[in-house]
């Protein structure tokens, strides 16, 4: 029988779920394919506040947990700075507690993300708490949330920073608490401070290969690309440099202009309004994220500028629908629904001696509207789900 977390609340309760994006460069292959999971609606919760420990020896005597294997992925990848796994603070047979971390609140991508963790929680009987601050920069609040989970006695921490150097040192403090960290949303091999786990698809040579697609679709035009990169980090390295690599087997191109979109629809229509109208030379633009690629179609149509093609990264939904109404070009859809399953499966798995560390690579697909109709016609791949049936 479950037992319901006590909570203490020091702070501001905010409720919801939460979205997106420290630089090495992969020569691997691109993300493979993995199976989709069950969906469901659930949301987590988010909560600002210090808990009351539980005792995790008298929930174990109160009903016990059975470890289920639900949800496969691929073989990991050995990390560069590996935390150990063999001195955690769960007790086996009690209910895993698991606390999802992503770095904002203002994002969509992870609002995926967090239905599947839910999702995948419900089907193993883990109990998942989502607490995030409002916004993507405000790393201190992070710090603090961090500290707050180590507080309420989870067993571990899906935790996605966007300040690996200031999160680095309440990282080793929750993993010499017994607290399980996994880097969610990531592939770095390396990190400030040795970690549990990482999980998240090929940033690099996924935008790597959707650069060169689009230098093979484009060849013999004359392309003027403006990037609109996200907040300063690894996710931005990473994205960027691979597309901007794959694009270098175009004949006749030229990044004329980059500026930072904050990762946000906001931030993608200001910096797409400022790029094009100081270079209204440009015919392409690369987006960081599907958020920001959202937000620079909104700025093209008050510019009469729709002839622009858009590219992006991510996989959220209403950018998928986006491409199949020819709103957008492509994007690297990266599941992140399904990467909540897999994160969830193996927060359980490590506790369990399942896991005993390294990079899970989730999928990553090159998605264009030759393609696209194979996500949209598989609605329980996605979350959100699409506007409408296809």
């Amino acid at each position: 029988m479950k037992k319901i977390w006590s909570f203490i609340l020091m702070g501001v309760l905010c409720l919801g779920l939460i979205a997106c994006g420290s630089s090495d460069k992969r020569a691997e292959k691109p993300a493979e394919t993995a199976a989709a999971g069950e969906i469901t609606e659930d949301a987590a919760e988010v909560v600002t506040g210090t808990a009351v420990p539980v005792d995790a020896e008298q929930d174990a005597e109160s009903g016990g947990f059975e470890y289920k294997k639900i949800y496969e992925y691929p073989e990991p990848t050995v990390l560069n700075s590996q935390a150990p796994v063999d001195n955690l603070n769960y007790v086996e047979g009690t209910v895993p507690k698991i606390a999802f971390m992503p770095a904002g609140l203002e994002y969509t991508y992870y609002q995926a993300v967090g239905v599947g963790v839910e999702a995948a929680a419900k089907e193993l009987g883990a109990e998942v708490v989502t607490l995030a601050p409002m916004s993507g920069s405000d790393i201190n609040t992070q710090v603090g949330m961090v500290q707050d989970a180590i507080t309420m006695g989870v067993n571990v921490i899906l935790l996605n920073p966007h300040d690996d150097a200031a999160l680095a040192p309440v990282i080793t403090e929750a993993i010499n608490a017994g607290v399980a960290v996994f880097n969610l949303n990531s592939d770095s091999l390396d990190f400030e401070v040795p970690l549990s786990g990482v999980v998240g698809y090929d940033q690099y040579n996924g935008n790597l290969e959707q650069g060169k697609m689009i230098a093979e679709q484009f060849q013999g035009e004359e392309l003027k690309i403006g990037i609109i990169e996200g907040l300063p980090g690894y996710h931005t390295v990473q994205r960027c440099g691979g597309f901007e690599e794959g694009i270098k087997d175009h004949q006749n191109y030229e990044i004329v202009s980059r500026v930072n979109g904050s990762w946000t629809v906001d931030g993608g229509n200001t910096a797409c309004m400022d790029m094009v109208q100081a270079n209204p030379e440009i015919n392409m633009i690369y987006c960081a994220n599907d958020q920001e690629a959202e937000g620079a179609y909104m700025a093209l149509k008050m510019l009469n500028r729709t002839d622009i093609i858009l590219i992006a990264n991510d996989g959220d939904t209403e950018f998928l629908e986006m491409i199949y109404d020819g709103n957008g070009y492509s994007t690297l859809n990266t599941v992140p629904y399904e990467m909540g399953l897999y994160a969830c499966q193996a927060a359980v798995d490590i506790l369990y001696g399942k896991f005993e560390g390294g990079w899970v690579q989730t999928p990553g697909y090159v998605t264009t509207k030759d393609n696209v109709l194979d996500f949209l016609q598989q609605p329980e791949r996605l979350s959100p789900q699409p506007s409408k049936e296809y």
